[in-house]
């Protein structure tokens, strides 16, 4: 039998206020979004055209980019 290595999944630490950028394009033509809502599901919202979105967590670790500013620098 074949035994494959199990690769720990990545914490990616975000708290609500994070500036993220994110993979693919929203239809507006924004990358960035704000953390609005943490928990099973991210809160979002488009810095663009101010859209609420929700993604489950494992998506959003696919799809997020880098984080731009982080909710601790506003103070």
């Amino acid at each position: 039998m074949l035994r494959l290595p199990i690769i720990p999944r990545m914490y990616i630490e975000i708290h609500v206020g994070d500036v993220v950028r994110l993979r693919k394009q929203h239809p507006c033509g924004g990358f960035d979004w704000e953390v609005v809502r943490i928990g099973a599901d991210i809160g979002l919202v488009c810095q663009t055209c101010r859209r609420r979105v929700l993604l489950p967590r494992g998506e959003f670790n696919k799809r997020l980019k880098t984080i731009l500013k982080h909710a601790s620098e506003d103070e």
